[in-house]
């Protein structure tokens, strides 16, 4: 199949991600093992099957396709390794850390970085880098603020990479420590990974660390091999293979697995089951660390992700809560702290630590809920019919008798849709039903007369190509006679030499 026809194969109807780890080894792309998808068209139960990208939902970024049970050529193999080969970065993560120190051995006016490049250059490349925008005098506090450096991936269906705001940063790093965790996995938590590296530095009394695991190379400049793993949480793949995994594996079992905490921020578009995926294989992996008395323990984590998600977060892990902290970003235009009413961060942790002992800051407006036993927000209040402080944010929510919950404070209930919803809100009652007949009960992709419609369109269709066949041969200029009697000098030339 044309790739071209591929692509519109998969962009009509509904994909969804059907399983994160295949019966079968799963083909790669370069950013690890495919995902299997599945195309749900509607009136039918399930379309063909295919493998995907895990890491990159937009096709631009990374087209690789491939239907479930087709058969690859081998040369078709060769071609797809040499490409996933040459994908990868130019240099290896030994290979950048020894640059690195040579890099911190340089006087400060030596020390360079291209921007466009994304690259910290040695003296030997900058005739290289000669045209291109370039950093110069780069300093030690820099250099351990490397995401200040970087420009961040903005890509929201790839990278999405947004950075915490230093007060939400701040936040998390002394409720861990308050805590008492000692190690922290931080997974696509750049800013965090920092923080912590910069107080290791700074205060010998400091005992917290971190290893981070994140898909964006660049972070290998500046990290060892003991601090960076190339990783996709989208389907579990460390780049380093075997030996990168044993840094992550010897990282967790520190300690008999006790003190450690994982800390993940996503990005916002992905989803939910394949992260789930890799952050229970994750879990795994610390059990082994544990004795057989505590094999069933929880590994204690904090995912960082919109509220909107709770359900499908709480489908993967029922023992997660939603705290109400909103995290903010700094370069995110609409993720800030401070903002009031809907345009405050939908961004909040999910954990599965017992609520009452994460203590949001007072001086920020959040409150000790005794009845709840946990920390909300000031306009959270509770509901004495719910038996809970059911606002998710932010805001004040009140009761709806009918729909027997709380609900938002613009909604109002719909005797039509029997449940809340906003006032202006295109009725379930008028989106159902079918073009053809007007059925209700039925869209027009599975009404029983699509197909008669069809053949009628069909049958007019030729009627018409017919129609425009004639015009055609009608405007057709017919030759002179001066033209004709030329042709047929030239037809008896042609035979005399024959």
């Amino acid at each position: 199949m044309a790739a071209r026809d591929m692509e519109a194969a998969v962009d009509l109807g509904e994909t969804v991600a059907l399983s994160a780890e295949p019966g079968f080894p799963a083909p790669c792309c370069p950013h690890g093992p495919a995902l299997l998808f599945v195309k749900i068209s509607q009136g039918k139960e399930e379309g063909r099957r295919f493998y995907a990208c895990s890491a990159c939902r937009d096709r631009k970024d990374c087209n690789f396709f491939q239907w479930e049970n087709e058969k690859v050529s081998d040369a078709r193999l060769a071609a797809r390794e040499e490409f996933n080969r040459s994908s990868q970065p130019s240099l290896s993560h030994r290979q950048n850390v020894e640059r690195y120190k040579k890099f911190v051995l340089l006087p400060l006016s030596k020390r360079k970085f291209c921007q466009e490049c994304q690259q910290l250059l040695l003296p030997a490349e900058w005739e290289n880098h000669s045209g291109h925008e370039v950093l110069t005098d780069i300093t030690n506090a820099q250099l351990k603020r490397p995401s200040q450096i970087l420009y961040p991936l903005e890509n929201k269906k790839t990278n999405a990479q947004y950075l915490f705001a230093d007060r939400s940063c701040q936040f998390l790093l002394d409720l861990i420590t308050e805590l008492g965790f000692r190690r922290v996995l931080s997974v696509g938590t750049p800013r965090l990974h920092e923080l912590i590296q910069i107080n290791g530095f700074e205060e010998q009394q400091f005992n917290v660390k971190s290893l981070l695991l994140d898909i964006d190379f660049r972070y290998s400049q500046f990290y060892t091999e003991e601090d960076f793993c190339h990783y996709n949480m989208f389907n579990h793949y460390f780049f380093g293979g075997e030996v990168a995994q044993e840094v992550c594996r010897k990282f967790l079992h520190e300690e008999k697995g006790e003190g450690v905490i994982m800390v993940t921020d996503p990005p916002f578009g992905g989803l939910v089951e394949a992260l789930a995926f890799s952050f229970k294989k994750l879990i795994a992996m610390w059990r082994e660390a544990q004795e057989e008395a505590h094999s069933s323990k929880e590994m204690p984590i904090f995912w960082i992700f919109p509220y909107f998600f709770e359900s499908r977060i709480l489908e993967f892990f029922p023992s997660f809560t939603m705290m109400d902290y909103q995290v903010d970003y700094d370069n995110h235009m609409l993720y800030k702290h401070g903002k009031t009413g809907r345009k405050q961060s939908p961004v909040r942790i999910f954990t599965n630590l017992s609520p009452s002992t994460i203590v949001l800051p007072i001086e920020e407006g959040y409150r000790f809920c005794s009845l709840c036993q946990r920390y909300v927000s000031s306009e959270n209040q509770h509901c004495k019919t719910c038996n809970s402080c059911t606002s998710k944010d932010g805001r004040q929510w009140r009761h709806c008798v009918l729909c027997q919950k709380c609900v938002k404070p613009s909604w109002v209930h719909c005797n039509a849709c029997n449940h809340c919803a906003l006032q202006d809100h295109a009725c379930e009652s008028v989106q159902i039903g079918c073009f053809i007949c007007g059925g209700a009960d039925h869209k027009r992709s599975t009404c029983p007369h699509f197909s008669v419609t069809r053949r009628a369109y069909q049958a007019d269709g030729k009627q018409r190509q017919m129609k425009n066949k004639k015009l055609k041969m009608s405007t057709i200029k017919k030759p002179s006679v001066k033209q004709r009697k030329m042709r047929v000098l030239k037809g008896k030339i042609k035979n005399k030499k024959e």
